[in-house]
């Protein structure tokens, strides 16, 4: 059940401390610009992240969204631990936006994306729960009037062992809240954690069973229309004239409100909407990209192999050695397609506007901007719009924009009633922010000593800090060359340099991003120099990586947990890629067979997984599956073309999905670390296109230089 409070968020906070008794710990923004309402402290904004109740349950509030990889489990994980709360009576939120929710996660505002949740919340999570469990043990040492020193906490419960008195954290709460909120708590030990590093159930796993789980298409509210967008479909077009006299005809309909470069139906159901768009007679004008196709972008990424570029590594004098050297030289050209991210749940968002306030219910990445964006359409103030934000049907990069959020808001604002819109998966095929197309040359030269002399590379592809960030052409876009001028390979001499090409259809952040296409580019690569050396893939890599630890735990542990030093079944072969992404280190062995000339059946993949210390394993191995799922499948059919400027692909039958049948299996080790924790939601994604790949090479001798192979004629099972 959703209700609407009008109240200021700091306002209920601090009124819920004074009258339920309930403990209320936040962290001081100081960076933070002070918000309507603020308290006249020096702290510009008090925002919650913990409570703990009378009754002792512990809310914490989780900073961002929810799309499947774990953090509401993870989070509340970090925060209890260090805590010492009983993890049954702890209760999970997803907080709304508010500007403080982001502030520690060094993204500069309320995002999830990059792998980044556990990584930014980790060190600020830890020392709310310590600071917490140091007011909470202060708080009973004075009703026993002893030292602080001599109690202990554990399982939300204070003890003091000389005398065996204990009280529990919500007998507490009311007196620990009255408490200076320590600066700098003392955190605990890595061996005294007990619940980090544990395989947990998933709090979110019961209510996504039992179907009570609340996404994007799921919400309700008193009164709510439903709304569906027809966009222009190509590129850039803008709507020159529209007859909605046929579609308001329909039963139910309600509305047709303009937006940009297209239209919202309103009606009373989908099926309503759906059936009065199809019914539009709308004319679009095509813009300046309706004469775009896939064959005139390949073309303009291949010319830009011959122009120079902005550079990203320059270490000695690569070409020169490459062109005039004396050993072992190698050439190869690699090419990548434009990717939809196509979530499992379209884009969808429903919108409440009165004369006065705008309330948002969304399946969003970015609450921050989606607020941002609610508060500029309705001309109102920040602290009028609220964004709830609901579970992400799947996210991957897709729901960090805000174009689906604009267009509901768009449509109650023009009705004055809540409306809820949900895109066709049609429209949400044909209208995303693809992964970018590439293309990309490799060189490289070896000694006759086996010494690796030069590394070079020319990557041409559009910039998505370029449309997001507007990127002026002479500066670099570093997310672009990712995996190619951070290489871990110990070349003497190594040059990247990066040629933009803007070529009208619209790119955004796709699960592991640059690295998702240069992985593919430079593991293959060296697979080729491997072959062409007569050298073990593995031993060449291994060699490269000079003292490399972490590099070469990751990749000893993929060969021994693979079998790759013993020969493989007859009729089989292996491929091996190593990839460092998001501060995790992930080396992947995919073993196959041969069905066919032109077919292969994948047997396992085995990871190797080094993202330092481990919150809970059982979501670190459902986030290697999951990205090693979602790179296969694009690795084998992914692929969106252009006609005429628009998307020729429209939903599951011509962009597929991989099959359950069609899954392997995937098998997870974790390298045992005390670093920090890194990413974890895509450094799966990266090895798994090159391993296939090498792996198909060594089984058929057939180099595949271009995704998905598909292209090639090439049938994986």
């Amino acid at each position: 059940k959703m209700t609407i409070a009008n109240v200021n968020r700091r306002v209920f906070l601090a009124s819920t401390a004074a009258v339920a008794g309930s403990l209320i710990l936040g962290i001081t923004l100081s960076a933070c610009s002070q918000e309507e309402g603020a308290s006249s402290a020096p702290a510009a904004a008090f925002n919650a992240f913990l409570t703990i109740a009378r009754d002792g349950t512990i809310t914490i509030q989780v900073p961002n969204s929810e799309m499947g990889q774990g953090v509401f489990t993870a989070l509340p994980m970090i925060l209890a631990d260090e805590l010492d709360a009983d993890w049954g009576r702890v209760v999970a939120e997803t907080a709304p936006a508010d500007p403080a929710y982001g502030f520690r996660t060094g993204r500069g505002g309320q995002t999830t994306g990059g792998s980044h949740s556990v990584v930014g919340w980790y060190g600020p999570l830890r020392e709310m729960g310590a600071a917490a469990r140091h007011m909470l043990r202060e708080a009973a040492a004075d009703i026993w009037k002893v030292e602080a020193s001599a109690c202990v906490t554990e399982k939300s419960l204070v003890s003091h062992k000389a005398s065996g008195r204990s009280l529990g954290y919500g007998t507490l709460a009311v007196l620990a809240a009255k408490r200076k909120i320590p600066e700098n708590p003392t955190l605990k030990k890595v061996e005294d954690f007990t619940l980090i590093g544990h395989p947990l159930p998933r709090r979110d796993t019961p209510s996504k069973v039992d179907g009570t789980a609340v996404y994007g298409i799921d919400v309700k509210r008193p009164g709510m229309l439903i709304a569906t967008a027809k966009v222009s479909p190509i590129f850039g077009g803008v709507v020159k004239s529209h007859n909605d006299k046929a579609a308001l005809a329909l039963p139910g309909v309600r509305a047709v409100v303009p937006v940009p470069a297209g239209v919202v139906v309103v009606a009373d159901s989908y099926w309503q909407a759906h059936m009065a768009a199809e019914q539009l007679d709308i004319i679009f004008t095509p813009g300046p990209n309706g004469g775009v196709t896939s064959d005139n972008i390949s073309a303009a990424l291949h010319q830009g192999l011959e122009e120079d570029g902005l550079v990203a590594l320059n270490k000695g004098d690569a070409r020169a050695e490459i062109d005039h050297g004396t050993g072992q030289t190698l050439s190869a050209i690699y090419e990548t397609p434009y990717l939809a991210h196509s979530c499992m749940e379209p884009m969808s968002c429903t919108a409440e506007v009165t004369a006065d306030s705008c309330h948002i219910w969304a399946p969003t990445q970015s609450p921050g901007a989606a607020r941002a964006l609610a508060a500029k359409i309705c001309g109102l103030p920040l602290d009028k719009v609220r964004v709830e934000v609901t579970f992400l049907g799947g996210g991957f990069g897709r729901r960090g924009e805000t174009d689906f959020v604009e267009q509901a808001v768009l449509a109650s604002k023009a009705l004055r009633r809540p409306v809820k819109l949900i895109w066709s998966r049609e429209e949400d095929i044909a209208h995303d922010f693809y992964r970018p197309a590439s293309v990309t040359r490799l060189r490289a030269a070896f000694g006759k000593d086996g010494t690796a002399l030069a590394f070079d590379c020319r990557l041409v592809a559009p910039s998505i800090l370029a449309r997001v960030a507007h990127f002026p052409k002479s500066m670099l876009d570093n997310a672009a060359v990712d995996g190619l001028s951070d290489q871990p390979y110990g070349f003497r001499n190594a040059r990247v340099d990066y040629v933009r090409r803007d070529l009208g259809i619209p790119v955004g952040w796709w699960r592991s991003v640059g690295q998702s296409q240069n992985a593919f580019v430079r593991e293959s690569f060296i697979d080729e120099l491997a072959h062409m050396r007569d050298e073990d893939p593995f031993a060449l890599r291994r060699r490269l990586l000079g003292a490399d630890m972490r590099h070469i735990g990751t990749l000893d542990l993929v060969a021994e947990k693979s079998g790759w030093h013993n020969p493989p079944e007859p009729g089989r072969a292996r491929g091996v890629a190593l990839v460092k992404s998001f501060g995790s280190y992930v080396a992947q062995v995919v073993e196959i067979s041969r069905t066919g000339d032109n077919a292969v059946k994948i047997h396992k993949v085995t990871c190797a997984v080094d993202c330092g210390t481990v919150i809970n394993p059982s979501i670190v191995e459902a986030q290697i599956q999951s990205a090693v799922i979602y790179g296969l499948t694009a690795a084998v059919d992914g692929e969106i073309t252009i006609k005429d400027g628009a998307v020729e692909q429209s939903n599951f039958h011509d962009y597929p999905a991989l099959k359950i049948a069609n899954i392997p299996e995937i098998n997870v080790h974790l390298v045992p670390s005390a670093e920090p924790p890194a990413g974890i939601g895509e450094p799966g994604l990266p090895p798994l296109a090159p391993a296939l790949a090498n792996a198909i090479f060594a089984l058929t001798g057939k180099r595949l230089r271009s995704l998905p192979f598909s292209r090639a004629g090439m049938e994986v099972t």
